[in-house]
C-alpha cells in the first residue's frame, strides 16, 4: 500500500484538478472564432483587464464559499431567489454560469422562461413565475424575470401603458409577500456602456459560436437604447423598496463582474458552516463466481479521438 506522504498516491487527484482547470479554460475561451484584427480591436479597448490567475484564484475560492452556501440552504431549509436584469450582452449569462457551475442542480436551478403563451398572457402577470419560485433547501437564479415587463415589453409595445403602471403598482407588494414568505430575494442589474455594448454585438455578428446569442430583440434594442436608459431609470425609481433593493453590477470587464457580483451575492446570505459526516469510500464486494459478460462491439461509441 502507498504512503499517505508518496507523491505518486496523488496522481489520479492532480489529474482530476488538471480536467477540471482544463474545463475552465474551455469556458474562459471567449474568441474562438474571432478574426485576429478583431481579438486586437478588443484588446485594445480592455487594456486594464484582470489577470487571468488572479481572476481563476479568486473565482475557486468564491466557488468554494457558493458550496458552503448551497450545504447551508439545504441544512436550513432556506429560500433563496436571485434575479438577474439588465442590457443585452451585459454578461448576466456568464455570471450565472459561473455561480451554478459547481452546484448541485438539485439544490441551484436556473429558470429562463420563453416568450409568454396566449394563455400566460391572458394570466395574473405573475401567475407564471410563481411555480419557479424556490422551496425549502433551494436556490433559484431568474435569468430575466418578471422585469421583462418593465423593459422590454413596455419599451417594444408589448404592454399597454396601463399595464406597465399596474405591474409598478404591484410588484412592490409582490416581493414584499416573498421576503414575508421567507424568501431571500436578491435583484441584480447588469450595466454596461453604449460602446461596450457595440463592441459585444459585433463580436457576436463575427463570431459563428456565438451569433445564436443575437436575437432580433437585441438588435432591436441598440436602436432603442435611450428607452431603454429611460425604462431602466423609471424602473429603479419605482421598485427599489427597503425590503428588496436592486444592486447594480458594472460589467465592461467580464472578470471583475463576475467576481464582484459573486462577492456581493456571498454578503448578502446569512450562511454559515454546517456540520456534514466524514464521507468514506466503502469497500467493493467481489463474487467469486461472477463473470462479466461480454458486449457486443456496435454497442460502444467509436473511438476516433
Amino acid at each position: 500500500m502507498t504512503s499517505d506522504h508518496d507523491p505518486d498516491s496523488f496522481d489520479w487527484l492532480d489529474a482530476e484538478l488538471q480536467d477540471t482547470l482544463d474545463e475552465d479554460f474551455e469556458i474562459e475561451f471567449a474568441e474562438p472564432m474571432l478574426s485576429m484584427e478583431l481579438r486586437k480591436i478588443y484588446r485594445s479597448q480592455h487594456p486594464e483587464m484582470l489577470d487571468r490567475k488572479v481572476y481563476f484564484r479568486n473565482l475557486l475560492r468564491l466557488q468554494a464559499e457558493l458550496i458552503k452556501v448551497q450545504d447551508w440552504v439545504q441544512h436550513t431549509g432556506a429560500k433563496v431567489c436571485i434575479l438577474f436584469e439588465g442590457r443585452d450582452s451585459a454578461g448576466k449569462g456568464g455570471v450565472i454560469k459561473r455561480i451554478t457551475q459547481r452546484l448541485n442542480p438539485r439544490v441551484a436551478r436556473v429558470v429562463a422562461l420563453p416568450a409568454p403563451s396566449r394563455r400566460e398572457q391572458s394570466q395574473w402577470y405573475f401567475q407564471r413565475y410563481v411555480p419557479y419560485l424556490p422551496a425549502a433547501g433551494e436556490i433559484v437564479l431568474f435569468d430575466r424575470s418578471w422585469y421583462n415587463r418593465a423593459g422590454v415589453e413596455r419599451v417594444m409595445g408589448f404592454a399597454s401603458d396601463d399595464q406597465v403602471e399596474q405591474f409598478f403598482q404591484d410588484v412592490p407588494e409582490f416581493e414584499r409577500m416573498l421576503v414575508r414568505s421567507g424568501i431571500i430575494l436578491l435583484k441584480y442589474w447588469f450595466s454596461i456602456t453604449d460602446e461596450e455594448q457595440q463592441l459585444r454585438f459585433l463580436m457576436r455578428i463575427h463570431d459563428p459560436m456565438k451569433q445564436w446569442k443575437l436575437s432580433p430583440m437585441d438588435l432591436e434594442s441598440r436602436i432603442r437604447w435611450e428607452q431603454y436608459t429611460k425604462a431602466k431609470e423609471d424602473m429603479f425609481e419605482r421598485t427599489n423598496i427597503p425590503e428588496a433593493p436592486w444592486y447594480i453590477v458594472e460589467g465592461n470587464d467580464k472578470k471583475r463582474e463576475r467576481l464582484n457580483c459573486i462577492e456581493h451575492l456571498l454578503t448578502k446570505i446569512p450562511y454559515c458552516d454546517v456540520p456534514s459526516e466524514r464521507v468514506s469510500l466503502p469497500d467493493r464486494e467481489y463474487k467469486p463466481d461472477y463473470e462479466r459478460r461480454v458486449l457486443p462491439d456496435d454497442l460502444y461509441v467509436p473511438k476516433i479521438y
